[in-house]
């Protein structure tokens, strides 16, 4: 590894594979976790804070700033993911209650100390609904001057998985998505599309979880709890994916994945299509915007395509250091 780390944030709803996203993050050489934020998503913003600081003691990590952040999403209630990620959040694996304790302050206020603290321009890594983000740009926009990138896991171009069109993370808090669309800063879009395809392989898993390294063994716990296809074979039940993890091994090595610059808007009407992320793919404008109906798009590096055994070996090289 040559050069400095890269400064990152990570702003999570752990959430199992929000773990995940952190073990990698808190071993990777090349990323200088500066701090976590946390919002309502998978579970309640308690919950999340509470696996938040258990991960990050189970991972050996350095004492990392972590911020209690919104409650709720900016109009609609909170609609956690108890059925994908337990009663607890975190597969309910049973962990024990972390020593360590959260930020006085909370994550807006903590996002924009760390950002505007940082020597070098912050990577910023969502990986949950966007209600912070959206929250922090809408009252410190300066905090835009000192970040480089902002590499969100979210939406998707084909299907989605909270309904037919819209994934989780975007459905959870459309308002949100759409404000972080307006950051003014490039955005690169880690969507379904490649969120599903980086599985990890049963024998990989098993390996894992008889780490005698607490982090290691954790990572492995997680990926079991984490099956991505209903009917598996039997030999195949503990494979289990990367999910948000990948989002942050496209910060620390963005050749894994294929991007194309894209206009991306959220939609926030009510009914079926709320919350689905509208990628235009068009080689040229049609009928809508000849006649009238061009709208202003925020042009998104969005993710079409994953090296897959590049991603599942970087993540393994990293969570089984000591």
């Amino acid at each position: 590894m040559t050069g400095q780390p890269i400064p990152v944030i990570i702003d999570c709803d752990t959430g199992v594979d929000d773990a995940l996203a952190l073990l990698f993050a808190v071993r990777h050489p090349g990323l200088d976790l500066r701090a976590v934020t946390c919002v309502a998503g998978n579970t309640d913003v308690d919950g999340v804070v509470r696996n938040t600081l258990t991960v990050l003691e189970q991972a050996g990590a350095p004492d990392i700033p972590v911020g209690r952040g919104a409650e709720r999403p900016l109009l609609e209630p909170a609609r956690p993911a108890e059925h994908v990620h337990g009663a607890d959040g975190m597969g309910d694996l049973g962990l024990p209650a972390p020593a360590r304790t959260a930020s006085e302050l909370d994550a807006v206020a903590l996002l924009r100390r760390e950002i505007l603290a940082s020597p070098r321009p912050v990577t910023l890594i969502p990986t949950a609904p966007l209600t912070n983000i959206a929250l922090l740009l809408r009252t410190h926009p300066e905090v835009t001057r000192n970040i480089e990138r902002i590499v969100f896991m979210g939406g998707a171009v084909a299907t989605g998985n909270a309904t037919p069109v819209a994934e989780f993370n975007v459905w959870h808090d459309p308002e949100a998505a759409a404000i972080l669309l307006t950051a003014g800063v490039p955005i690169t879009m880690y969507g379904l599309d490649v969120f599903m395809r980086v599985v990890m392989e049963a024998p990989d898993v098993h390996r894992l979880r008889a780490s005698r390294d607490p982090g290691t063994r954790l990572a492995g716990e997680l990926l079991a709890h984490r099956p991505t296809a209903v009917g598996e074979e039997p030999e195949a039940e503990e494979a289990g994916g990367l999910g948000d993890a990948g989002a942050v091994c496209a910060v620390a090595d963005p050749d894994g994945i294929t991007t194309r610059l894209l206009p991306v808007e959220v939609c926030l009407a009510p009914g079926a299509a709320r919350g689905q992320t509208i990628v235009d793919r068009r080689p040229r404008h049609g009928e809508s915007e000849i006649h009238g109906g061009r709208r202003e798009q925020a042009l998104v590096d969005v993710a079409l395509d994953v090296d897959v055994a590049r991603y599942l070996k970087l993540y393994l090289d990293t969570v089984e250091r000591p």
